[in-house]
């Protein structure tokens, strides 16, 4: 058990939980060896785990690493280092105060289109070094982009994130991503693209503005049913966001908005936008 006061691989000294997600805790601790402020998240390890599915845990985790440290850019978090703590992974990043779009989202229902689009522009920056690095997110969504104190729109968590040459880490039919977020194809098991975190994106977008998903349904199965074969609603408050969500959400990924011109309409329609986001580190 992770407890304030700790120390983790003999410097980084645990201050609090500032987040809890599926895969891992995230800690705001201390660097005693250079006196900042870091963000450290362990790897959560279920007990009923095998020792090939404990493996491909701990390999997840170092890939994660791997995958945030190729992509050099001012909205991608920063990682620092991966130690090991009582036998597993932690993965050492910048500390952001911040809240997460998800959390803002429930907090205020919508955002303006202008100030989506703020975001969405720094998500789809970050989408375009990360596609230009040869890595996929693969987890695009509101609980995964951080809004920080200063402004700063940072997309964190490459903890499912795929390389291009390394050989997959899931089983054949095995879904990995939030259900709500998959593309189409994904929920058809065509293998993974740029694409697919562009229609997660859209995906983002569209409940920023409209509070609402886009194909929700009573059921996670009927929400991927929905996903992968029913129109999506037409969004009703997006303003200037209007054609670039309905261009994210084509189901084809071949006629999908790409992440290029998704940046260029974000920050035309971001143009009058100046507001902040504000609060506390997340995971997820």
């Amino acid at each position: 058990m992770s407890d304030p006061g700790r120390l983790v691989a003999g410097r980084y000294r645990l201050v609090e939980r500032v987040g809890r997600g599926g895969m891992g805790t995230v800690w705001r601790a201390e660097d005693e060896l250079l006196g900042r402020h870091v963000a450290v998240k362990k790897l959560h390890v279920p007990p009923h785990l095998n020792d090939d599915e404990i493996r491909t845990l701990h390999e997840r985790t170092r890939r994660e690493a791997r995958s945030a440290a190729r992509i050099a850019h001012a909205h991608v978090i920063v990682v620092h280092d991966v130690v090991d703590d009582e036998g597993l992974p932690c993965i050492v990043m910048e500390y952001i105060p911040s809240v997460t779009l998800g959390d803002l989202l429930k907090e205020r229902g919508t955002l303006a289109p202008a100030e989506a689009a703020r975001h969405g522009r720094a998500m789809a920056a970050a989408l375009r070094a990360a596609h230009d690095a040869g890595v996929l997110h693969r987890d695009v969504k509101p609980a995964n982009v951080l809004l920080g104190h200063d402004g700063r729109t940072v997309l964190t968590d490459f903890g499912i994130a795929v390389e291009s040459g390394t050989p997959s880490l899931t089983r054949t039919g095995e879904l990995i991503g939030s259900v709500r977020y998959l593309a189409p194809e994904r929920l058809r098991s065509a293998e993974p693209g740029p694409a697919c975190d562009l229609w997660s994106l859209g995906v983002t977008l569209y409940e920023a503005v409209e509070g609402r998903h886009p194909f929700e349904r009573a059921t996670a199965m009927e929400t991927a049913y929905a996903i992968a074969t029913e129109p999506h609603a037409p969004p009703r408050a997006a303003g200037e966001l209007t054609s670039l969500i309905e261009g994210l959400l084509v189901k084809d990924p071949a006629h999908r908005t790409d992440a290029h011109e998704a940046e260029r309409l974000l920050r035309r329609a971001a143009g009058a936008d100046t507001g902040t986001g504000t609060a506390v580190l997340g995971a997820a």
